[in-house]
């Protein structure tokens, strides 16, 4: 996952970032490693679901800071990830965050 928080990106230059953003997802959707991506939308606060149903206005405090845009790419290594983080970077005019999921060895593949 490529992402960065709201407040980062400079605010002078929001059209030509995004602009120039939409060109790296359009690239990444051309080379086959675009899972999906967007913003998280600010018209709806988050909330905490608790297992019976619950439901807390907000989020954990060590969340409170990822709202802003994100991309899931599916690639062959680290490094690519860092090649492409950095293409992310350029276009949004901001550093850009890079974490990578860990695979569920319970989950199941489909294969018997």
């Amino acid at each position: 996952m490529i992402s960065f928080p709201k407040n980062a990106m400079p605010t002078d230059d929001v059209a030509a970032a995004s602009t120039d953003s939409h060109a790296v997802v359009a690239d990444a959707k051309a080379s086959g490693v675009w899972l999906c991506g967007g913003a998280l939308s600010h018209d709806t606060p988050p909330i905490l679901v608790e297992a019976d149903g619950a439901i807390t206005r907000g989020n954990y405090p060590e969340t409170e800071h990822i709202e802003g845009g994100f991309a899931l790419l599916s690639l062959p290594s680290f490094d690519e990830a860092v090649s492409w983080a950095a293409r992310f970077a350029a276009a949004c005019r901001c550093a850009q965050e890079v974490r990578v999921f860990a695979e569920d060895p319970h989950a199941s593949t489909g294969a018997g």
